[in-house]
């Protein structure tokens, strides 16, 4: 007979025990409660969903497509008032009463709140949860934020507000950051990082008192007087395990939930897992030591022998782009010897606390590569003595001469862990090639390993190759040209997280080799930091093409095309008659329609640029931008105005889609088609974004190409109104601008990212999308013509004949 299994908690933990138990089939009717009005998603990736660089939607482990494909019933936003252990019941707030067989806590933990006098205060939060993220990402550049702590958690959260323009300061009680993972010096290098960063840090700060002002926060107040101003203040100072509704039905607690090796608390019918369960003696906060609970338990519910043990673990994190490792005992103390090393200019430092010949401890910032090696000689108690002289240097100086790369991922025993944000170890990779995966992507979509933040991505391809031997090629990502080894992706990364606003800050903080850039990266890093900090970043003209630092395209024979922006493709009968005055008056050779409903003046001089340009400036017209990496044109049917079958009004919704788009410059040109009925006489199908009227609004469709490439668009979205159309538009748009590497069509960076991707984006981030596309059409919604015409028009004289002034 199937038996009920009531899981309190939709947490990491139990998150990964049900899904130990349906790979399992485990013989249970599954009920999943959760105060959260939703289900289990990876805790651990707020942060980048704090700075930008993730959605919810991409940290979500189970969808509600999961629970309902495993038969698993879900509560969500619901808490449990009591259980009643003797009539093996659980009751909800709601009034809701469910029987159990079997019942797991997976209550998690509480974060701590210093009781100082007006913590009560709205605006005085923890970071624990989405709620509490969105409260943060709700700030904006114009406010302050404290935030209390320097461990881990606060420094995330000051990193990720700080990555959306917060004025941020750390108040930490302690001397150094993070003094529970680093030493003193890798300390200071982690706050320099932060200074440099913008964000304030203050140690050895005493927080003495909360301000506020009309029942809001306004500042901290610190015990030497210092007052601290703040629209929000985030406590981040540590947490405890949740135990109030166990203890409340009687079970044994202490810092936390009693559990046996089996993750049995002192009811044999109740287990308990994650951060609130003590297990002799100890709690538990790192997440490899909650998916080993997990499984644990899921053994214990189906009968099968296991035990939990706790092992020595290590830290291995990535903090504001810091990489940092800590593992063991590094606190001095008698009979211990140091080994130190120091890079400067790379800003590396490593640290080994050693002991009768044997690494105890260890502590890295800059350079982590090495640190699954010295953490297995401290795991292991390896005797260090005749490597001693090279130890610092890690496994490749061993011996005497470099080691194979991939000996020391061959060396890791089948329990050291890989991809610290969802717990995998080098066995279960293993386990998976075994049975099939043999590429980077199977790795990902049968363990996920390498699939939340990314950094064990390079470690999980040794394995490949260290298993599956010349079978497995470990792929070189393309530099992003010869200054750097970094891709486009690493270095579009970096300019958002280190909030790099210029190129000499990209060059020095990537390591470029060149001191100024090529004709490769500079058009991609001009083009990158316009469109993430258009506000800060100037334009540069020499890093563009010269196509677009002509405002015109260059012709085979050294002449120009000229190409007037017809909005919608709609003309008057003025604009026709200043093209053609234009065209007699500049001797210009062939006036040409094109594809795009435009007309194209073919032959132009490049002396005359100006002066053709301002001839089409004074009867109302403006650049085409036809020779941008931009919005090219809209090109329009008659729509409702003249055609029998039109079925909204596509000429004015091209006009005004040209209109709001025009100016944006994205990774490459972009062509947009509104059709005002099915029969789709502008071809929108084949644009990279298009419009298809029909009776009951707009279908949106993105992706399509008819160049060398010929694709279908791919439907984003329906929606009733014009206006929902215009906004859709601007936030696919501002999406593929903020995401897409440098000349890469819509088409190709869908086929990267996936379209669910996009929709998921474009429908969650809708408004913010918009509000960035507009806060940068504010500086670049504009004439170049005219601006040319008038402040730069010499520029495009010939120069001067040097050989005649040198007879003269």
């Amino acid at each position: 007979m199937t038996k009920k299994l009531i899981v309190i908690g939709a947490g990491m933990a139990t998150g990964r025990m049900l899904e130990t138990l349906v790979e399992a089939a485990a013989d249970y009717d599954i009920t999943l409660i959760n105060g959260e009005p939703r289900g289990n998603y990876n805790r651990i990736m707020l942060s980048p969903v704090l700075s930008g660089e993730k959605t919810y939607a991409e940290i979500v482990t189970h969808d509600d497509a999961w629970y309902a494909d495993n038969a698993i019933t879900t509560r969500f936003g619901c808490l449990v008032q009591a259980v009643d252990r003797a009539a093996k019941t659980v009751t909800l707030t709601t009034g809701e009463v469910l029987a159990y067989d079997k019942l797991v806590f997976g209550t998690g933990s509480n974060p701590f709140m210093i009781p100082l006098p007006g913590h009560d205060l709205d605006g005085v939060i923890a970071y624990r949860d989405l709620e509490d993220t969105e409260q943060m990402m709700g700030l904006g550049p114009d406010h302050k934020c404290v935030v209390i702590g320097g461990g881990l958690l606060g420094l995330e959260a000051a990193a990720g507000m700080a990555a959306r323009g917060v004025d941020v300061t750390v108040v930490h009680i302690m001397g150094h950051l993070m003094e529970r993972q680093l030493d003193e010096a890798a300390g200071y290098l982690l706050r320099k990082a932060l200074v440099d960063k913008g964000i304030t840090v203050k140690c050895s700060a005493n927080s003495k008192e909360i301000l506020g002002e009309d029942g809001h926060v306004r500042a901290l107040l610190l015990d030497d007087g210092t007052e601290l101003p703040c629209d929000l203040l985030v406590m981040a100072v540590g947490i405890r395990p949740s135990v109030k509704l166990a203890q409340d039905a009687g079970l044994a607690v202490g810092r936390g939930i009693h559990v046996d090796d089996q993750m049995l608390t002192s009811d044999a019918d109740v287990l308990a897992v994650g951060e609130c369960v003590e297990h002799d003696g100890a709690i538990f906060g790192l997440v490899a030591p909650l998916y080993d609970q997990a499984k644990v338990a899921a053994k214990t519910l189906m009968g099968e022998a296991d035990a939990f043990v706790q092992k020595e673990l290590s830290t291995k994190l990535k903090v504001t782009g810091c990489d940092l490792f800590s593992a063991g005992d590094f606190a001095d103390g008698e009979r211990r010897e140091d080994i130190v090393f120091r890079d400067p200019a790379r800003g590396v430092y490593r640290r080994l606390v050693l002991q009768n010949n044997v690494v105890i401890g260890a502590v890295m910032y800059g350079d982590t590569a090495d640190s699954n090696w010295f953490f297995g000689l401290i795991r292991d108690k390896t005797d260090i003595a005749e490597m001693r002289e090279t130890l610092i240097f890690g496994p490749a100086y061993q011996g005497g001469t470099p080691l194979d790369p991939l000996a020391a991922v061959a060396a890791l025993p089948r329990d050291a862990e890989i991809c610290g944000c969802n717990g995998i170890c080098k066995g279960q990779i293993e386990d998976a090639i075994a049975a099939g995966a043999s590429d980077l992507g199977a790795i990902k979509a049968t363990t996920k390993a390498s699939a939340s933040c990314g950094t064990c991505t390079g470690l999980v391809e040794q394995v490949l190759a260290v298993t599956l031997g010349d079978e497995f090629v470990i792929p070189a990502a393309a530099s992003m040209c010869g200054c750097t080894d970094m891709t486009h992706e690493d270095v579009r990364r970096m300019i958002k997280s280190q909030r790099l606003t210029s190129m000499p800050a990209v060059w020095q903080e990537c390591g470029w080799k060149t001191p100024d850039g090529c004709h490769s990266c500079r058009p991609a890093l001009n083009f990158y930091l316009l469109a993430d900090w258009p506000l800060e970043y100037q334009d540069d003209p020499q890093s563009r093409f010269i196509n677009e630092r002509k405002h015109a395209n260059i012709q085979k024979d050294g002449t120009y095309s000229v190409v007037p922006r017809m909005w919608g493709g709609i003309t008057t009968p003025k604009e026709l008659r200043a093209i053609a005055d234009a065209a007699d008056k500049y001797m210009v050779p062939t006036v040409k329609v094109t594809g795009g409903q435009r007309i194209d003046l073919l032959g132009v001089k490049g002396e005359d640029l100006p002066a053709i340009w301002k001839d089409l400036n004074d009867a109302g017209m403006v650049s085409g931008y036809a020779y941008s990496k931009g919005l090219r044109t809209v090109k329009t049917c008659v729509g409702t105005d003249h055609c029998r079958f039109g079925t909204q009004d596509s000429t004015g919704l091209g006009i005004k889609l040209e209109q709001t788009l025009h100016g944006a410059w994205t990774p490459h040109k972009l062509k947009l088609a509104v059709s005002g009925c099915p029969r789709n006489c502008a071809e929108a199908t084949c644009k990279d974004i298009g419009v298809v009227c029909v009776d009951s609004g707009y279908q949106i469709s993105i992706g399509g190409a008819a160049g060398m490439d010929v694709k279908e668009t791919e439907l984003l979205c329906q929606v009733p109104t014009e206006d929902d159309a215009i906004l859709v538009i601007k936030a696919v748009t501002q999406l593929y601008r903020e995401n897409a590497k440098y000349l890469d069509r819509i088409y190709k960076w869908m086929a990267k990212v996936g379209l669910e991707w996009i929709k998921e984006r474009v429908e969650a981030d809708r408004d913010a999308l918009v509000e960035r596309f507009e806060l940068s059409q504010t500086i670049y919604r504009h004439d170049p013509w005219a601006e040319h015409v008038q402040k730069q028009a010499e520029r495009y004289q010939p120069l001067a004949n040097l050989i005649l002034e040198a007879a003269e």
